[in-house]
């Protein structure tokens, strides 16, 4: 009997795939209109740089509830049935676009719901993000981990193309459309969710919750790839984003409305998702880490021309190369993150990652806020990719084992290769996550 080749041979990963790509469409479509509706009600009254410190703010409010809750969603998702977690998750963020698809037809919006609901899309971010990216292993096979990795990326970016695209139209032509629109996603999604059968608890072992969250943290700061993986992308994003600006960008600077800001949002999105299409039909061979640093140094170089940018063409091209730079990183990234875990840590190591990301998107906001308030959005913007470009010189250095990583392959295999002067293809996956149980039926 053939082996299955694909992850989408298997039901169950077809199903995550699906929740995937409808959760992150209706998110992507509603943190663009929350950012739009705060920066169009903040202009009612104040300034730009005024208007741009909310735009920070709503950066800080998806923050905080992650990183107060992150660590112990990471040490629930050891424990709990992980399915569990991500389908009371999507239920709460559907109730929440729901809610304010119905302010808006009462007349009752204000930046007040709109922060609550972005402080609820945070604890929903916490709870979710360790448990979903600790799934997808028990889906597949080992030998096909990479390649569902790729594409778990495409369906991500397929949805931050589509839904702020989607987003800022329907925001044009009414408020309400967008909300509406994201909660029946989230409706979509949560069906998909339904349908995946059990699948292995994770295991944090005896050690109590608090005991058990610094055993993530300790494997996080003894692993050198693991924390150089982490730590730079969260340097990088938090100096270098420029996704808070975009409002500003799109209605003071560009001039090009909503819609122009929707395609402001998508332009990283399908450089990404080009890019994730073309690593899911050519992996990285040789030389990942070196890769990876140089493609968070082009993230910068993109992040300076879009600051600079004047001309709608220009910012979209900048945006798409960001976005393709970062997709390799990631991709590197999130490959030798799960390659140097074990499964019983990865809910863990998955939370603390999650920290460091979202400190590097949402802090990333809030820096760009208080930059853009400070010292006005251009210079916030170009600053911080200068300073993304300093920060990946100093982590090549700090980081020599990250910079030296050659292939995706398991540490013990790679002491096999040296023990034997064997240069081994890349055919197996870690001995950590070799007894892994994925789903048999597929179709």
């Amino acid at each position: 009997m053939m082996q299955p080749t694909s992850p989408f041979q298997y039901r169950d990963y077809r199903a995550f795939w699906a929740a995937r790509l409808a959760s992150t469409t209706a998110n992507t479509m509603l943190v663009v209109v929350i950012g739009i509706h705060v920066y169009d009600i903040a202009r009612e009254t104040m300034s730009i740089r005024e208007a741009s410190f909310w735009l920070g703010m709503v950066g800080l409010a998806q923050f905080l509830p992650l990183f107060l809750l992150v660590l112990v969603a990471g040490y629930v998702a050891d424990r709990v049935d992980r399915r569990l977690i991500v389908r009371l998750c999507l239920a709460a963020e559907m109730l929440c676009a729901f809610a304010l698809a119905a302010l808006v037809w009462l007349d009752a919006m204000s930046l007040v719901p709109l922060f609550v609901v972005a402080v609820i899309l945070g604890i929903g971010r916490a709870f979710a993000g360790p448990a979903l990216s600790s799934i997808a292993p028990n889906l597949v096979p080992p030998a096909l981990l990479p390649s569902a990795i790729a594409l778990n990326s495409i369906a991500w970016q397929t949805g931050a193309i589509a839904g702020p695209l989607l987003g800022g139209a329907a925001y044009a032509l009414s408020t309400s459309l967008t909300y509406e629109a994201s909660g029946v996603l989230y409706a979509v999604s949560l069906v998909a969710m339904l349908i995946i059968l059990p699948i292995p608890l994770g295991d944090a072992g005896k050690s109590r919750p608090l005991r058990a969250v610094i055993e993530g943290l300790a494997y996080v700061r003894d692993n050198k790839i693991v924390l150089g993986a982490i730590s730079l992308d969260l340097f990088a994003v938090l100096l270098g984003g420029a996704t808070a600006m975009l409002p500003v960008y799109a209605r003071d600077i560009l001039h090009v409305g909503s819609e122009g800001l929707g395609a402001l949002r998508a332009a990283p999105a399908v450089g990404a998702a080009l890019t994730a299409l073309a690593l899911a039909r050519y992996p990285l061979k040789r030389h990942v880490g070196v890769k990876m640093f140089a493609c968070v140094g082009i993230f910068g170089l993109a992040t300076v021309v879009f600051g600079e940018s004047r001309w709608m063409w220009l910012s979209l091209a900048s945006l798409f190369v960001l976005g393709a730079a970062d997709m390799i990183s990631v991709y590197v990234r999130t490959s030798l993150i799960q390659l140097h875990t074990p499964d019983a840590m990865r809910g863990r190591v998955s939370a603390v990652s999650g920290l460091f990301i979202s400190a590097s998107n949402e802090l990333g906001e809030f820096r760009a806020g208080l930059t853009g308030s400070a010292l006005g959005p251009v210079t916030a913007v170009v600053g911080g990719g200068v300073l993304a470009i300093a920060v990946t010189g100093l982590f090549a250095w700090m980081f020599p084992s990250l910079r030296k990583a050659d292939r995706f392959v398991p540490p013990d295999a790679e002491l096999l290769d040296e023990a034997c002067g064997k240069d081994q293809p890349d055919v197996e996956l870690p001995a950590m996550v070799a007894g892994l149980k994925p789903q048999t039926e597929k179709g």
